[in-house]
């Protein structure tokens, strides 16, 4: 994210906690799609991450007053949704349900359109594969990888949204990958 985006957050923030009911609006229209994308990687579930997401803005509206803009926003939001979705995973845990296939799948992106069939087919099978290969990793793993990857952040933001050591998340990152790798020996080759 760059310095622009981080002030224009911020600023919002101080309206929203100002009485600017219309800086959630904007707050919403900036972060819903990366929000859900992240959660929807996380929970492998496009409802639950968007049901995740909807519950996230409504703990930013109610906690505006305690949000410091020394901070990052995204930081802060990636942690609130973080701490969503693993109360969400505890509780799944607790309440199972069967599905019967892998909701996640038809959201993948595909391969290019013009690449030749039978190259959009294996492009297509690998992203299949590493996404399942995602959703086997360990919960913690599978955060730290979604935020470097997938939403580019540094080892630092991942720490506060993990509320642990940027030593503690490299480690993650490496055994994510490493493990990833291994899961993946098939699609990747030698």
């Amino acid at each position: 994210m760059t310095r622009v985006r981080d002030d224009l957050d911020n600023e919002w923030m101080r309206s929203l906690a100002g009485g600017e009911e219309l800086a959630l609006n904007r707050l919403m229209d900036a972060w819903s799609e990366p929000l859900i994308a992240y959660l929807t990687r996380l929970t492998s579930n496009a409802a639950t991450a968007a049901d995740l997401a909807q519950e996230t803005f409504v703990r930013v509206y109610r906690h505006r007053y305690r949000f410091s803009t020394s901070q990052k926003f995204s930081t802060w939001l990636f942690a609130i949704a973080t701490n969503l979705a693993r109360n969400h995973a505890r509780w799944r845990g607790r309440h199972p349900e069967i599905l019967l296939e892998h909701e996640n799948l038809s959201n993948l992106p595909h391969a290019a359109a013009h690449a030749a069939p039978d190259e959009r087919a294996i492009a297509n099978e690998r992203l299949i594969a590493v996404e399942k290969a995602v959703v086997e990793l360990a919960h913690e793993l599978r955060e730290v990888l979604i935020l470097a990857t997938w939403h580019g952040m540094s080892h630092s933001e991942i720490a506060r949204v993990q509320n642990t050591s940027e030593k503690a998340v490299e480690l993650r990152l490496y055994r994510a990958r490493k493990m990833l790798r291994e899961l993946l020996v098939d699609h990747l080759g030698s």
